[in-house]
């Protein structure tokens, strides 16, 4: 018995749409492109280094309080609470140091805000950025020496707090004292110098956590380290600042 099929069968493209065979890691949504975008905006220029430093600083000193205050038979995020409130507002010093880091995340968004899509910042808002961090510097400089850092208020805080407000007074290209009109503004100067005993202290800190040849009981490597990295992070956002200082700067901003 034979079986005879005459009828040509038919197959039905069905066409996929591209979304269905792609692969969910290499197509992006336009929601998730949009907050990339946003993201990777909002962290450039010298507003999102300082931001950057300030969100890492203030992570990393909650977490070294919450690690240090927790019992060895208590769960870590029972005393989290408390421990964040000590941190924040325990003491004189922590209400100080708040301020500053609260100051200075708004300066930083005041500095995005003026370099935002631009090469040459919005000179008024660029001022007011200096201001406010000036002020941060301030209570920064009250926290360190109640914590028993004098060298480090004179520094991190007096002399920061002096190149900023003498940044926000000052206008780019106007000559200061007798110095030329290509040099280096010398606020500007006065605040990355502010950096360096902060590095120096940050740097043979992390080394002595890590070589064990400091006396007593040694810090985690951890916080030497964070400081180390924000302050890198600052000094980057302080040398992005010096275009803003440059002739052509200022001559450009009069012309507009």
């Amino acid at each position: 018995m034979t079986l005879n099929i005459n009828k040509s069968l038919r197959v039905a493209t069905v066409e996929i749409p591209a979304r269905e065979t792609a692969s969910p890691f290499t197509v992006q949504s336009p929601r998730l492109r949009a907050w990339s975008s946003a993201l990777t905006a909002r962290m450039s220029g010298p507003g999102g280094a300082y931001s950057i430093g300030n969100l890492i600083g203030l992570c990393q000193g909650i977490t070294a309080q919450i690690l240090v205050s927790g019992g060895p038979d208590q769960l870590l995020w029972t005393g989290a609470p408390a421990a964040i409130s000590h941190y924040l507002t325990g003491n004189f010093a922590a209400i100080a140091m708040t301020s500053a880091t609260a100051i200075f995340f708004a300066s930083g968004e005041v500095y995005h805000r003026a370099w935002n899509g631009c090469l040459k910042p919005r000179e008024n808002l660029n001022r007011l950025g200096d201001f406010l961090s000036g002020v941060g510097a301030v209570c920064l400089g009250l926290a360190l020496f109640e914590l028993g850092h004098p060298l480090l208020a004179l520094t991190s805080g007096l002399l920061h707090s002096v190149g900023k407000f003498g940044s926000a007074c000052h206008r780019p290209g106007v000559q200061i004292l007798n110095l030329s009109e290509h040099s280096l503004e010398p606020f500007r100067i006065m605040v990355l110098l502010s950096r360096l005993p902060a590095l120096i202290v940050a740097g043979t800190g992390l080394c002595a956590s890590l070589f064990k040849f400091e006396a007593g009981q040694p810090q985690h490597w951890s916080t030497p380290a964070t400081l180390l990295v924000c302050y890198l992070l600052w000094s980057w956002a302080d040398l992005l600042l010096f275009r803003s200082s440059q002739p052509r700067a200022a001559r450009d901003h009069s012309a507009g």
